[in-house]
């Protein structure tokens, strides 16, 4: 949201932000909780999720560092829609809510880039509704490297290209909707088949390949 602002509205937003820092397991804010501030994450990774009163848990996305976590709060007032947990130690920079407003009443750029990164956001949600309730298990696991890359590399993925295991499979099959094993058996079959190359923390990516498996709906 902010990459394409000029020199002063860019110091604005750093003379408004404050730095935050949130130990792992700790609690960034609950869904139901009033929210007046976003925060763009620095170092560190937050799970985002949301928990039945069973004790069922659907993660709604991992966010990494570079990314910003309860944009929502800040344009409509209203409490949380989810649930935020540091994965790990995280850094941040928070801004408020009054903040962000005064920025954007001196800079209308602000407020054109908050509405494109609000509609990637409602894409980015549409394609993995898209990817749990129409593809298979195989293809979902395809579309999610696929994402990862495109996240790091933008339109142009390299052949070869590499990604830090990030997520556990127990964290990966949350986000993707299925369970633990067979999360594990897809993965097997794709180091099996050339798709996926274990480097010791590292996958090296078979785009070809991994873009076959994403577009098979069957």
């Amino acid at each position: 949201m902010f990459a394409g602002l000029d020199g002063a509205a860019l110091d604005a937003v750093a003379a408004a932000a404050q730095a935050r820092r949130w130990g792992p397991g700790e609690v960034l804010f609950q869904r139901g909780d009033p929210g007046d501030w976003l925060v763009a994450l620095e170092t560190g990774r937050v799970k985002v999720s949301l928990l039945t009163a069973s004790g069922r848990e659907l993660v709604l996305r991992q966010a990494e560092a570079g990314e910003m976590l309860g944009e929502l709060a800040v344009f409509d007032a209203q409490p949380r829609s989810a649930d935020a947990t540091a994965a790990g130690p995280v850094t941040g920079w928070v801004l408020t809510r009054r903040g962000f407003r005064q920025i954007a009443a001196a800079h209308p750029g602000l407020s054109e880039a908050a509405l494109a990164h609000l509609c990637a956001m409602l894409r980015g949600t549409t394609g993995q509704l898209e990817s749990i309730a129409l593809y298979q298990l195989r293809a979902r696991v395809a579309r999610f490297f696929l994402f990862a890359l495109g996240q790091l590399h933008g339109d142009d993925i390299p052949e070869g290209a590499r990604i830090a295991h990030g997520l556990n499979q127990g964290e990966l099959a949350a986000l993707l909707g299925a369970s633990r094993p067979k999360v594990n058996r897809v993965l097997q079959d794709f180091r099996d088949e050339g798709v996926l190359r274990d480097e010791g923390g590292v996958w090296a990516c078979d785009l070809a390949l991994l873009r076959a498996e994403a577009a098979a709906d069957d």
